[in-house]
């Protein structure tokens, strides 16, 4: 397999996705340089932090512009929970924060339930459990994929992203890595 990139923003999750994907037998780069996003054949938007803080990075670095030109380009992109939320319009998160726009919908805070949601949930409709780990959810016509009534996946043009960490998810999470690259 070829070089996936992934986009350093100052937080995240980076450590685990990079240990997942070595598993897959996968090298990574990590990095918010946008030519090494304009130039890696895969690039994966990792998940966990601030919209706030990981917007305000994106686009100090240019990253932001990057993934922008990558979407409309066709490449493709991987978004892990925060990177799914960071690829919509608009985050309540923060106050409100104006993501990337790469697909139509907003992130907005639960409420219902438990929050923040963590644990494993049965995503529909794939039947396998994943693990999430947040406090808001997407709400986007580009949803392609639910657990318990909240979204867990969208899919638009080149972008594919989960709410839920396939990198902590065990065996499953490992089988839906290697095989995520077809869906975009």
């Amino acid at each position: 397999m070829s070089d996936t990139l992934i986009v350093d923003y100052g937080a995240g999750n980076t450590r685990s996705v990079r240990a997942a994907f070595a598993r897959l037998g996968e090298t990574t780069i990590l990095s918010a340089a946008p030519d090494a996003i304009e130039r890696a054949p895969y690039v994966v938007l990792p998940g966990v932090g601030s919209a706030r803080a990981a917007m305000e990075h994106l686009t100090e670095t240019g990253a932001a512009d990057a993934l922008k030109e990558r979407f409309r380009a066709g490449r493709p992109i991987l978004g892990i929970c925060l990177g799914l939320q960071l690829a919509l319009e608009h985050s309540e998160e923060d106050g409100g924060v104006e993501t990337l726009g790469l697909l139509e919908g907003t992130v907005h805070r639960l409420t219902d339930g438990r929050v923040p949601r963590l644990g494993w949930a049965s995503v529909t409709p794939w039947d396998h459990s994943f693990y999430f780990a947040h406090s808001y959810a997407a709400r986007s016509n580009a949803t392609i994929a639910t657990a318990d009534g909240v979204t867990a996946a969208v899919a638009a043009g080149s972008f594919l992203g989960v709410q839920f960490h396939p990198e902590k998810s065990g065996a499953a999470g490992e089988r839906w890595l290697a095989s995520c690259r077809s869906r975009v």
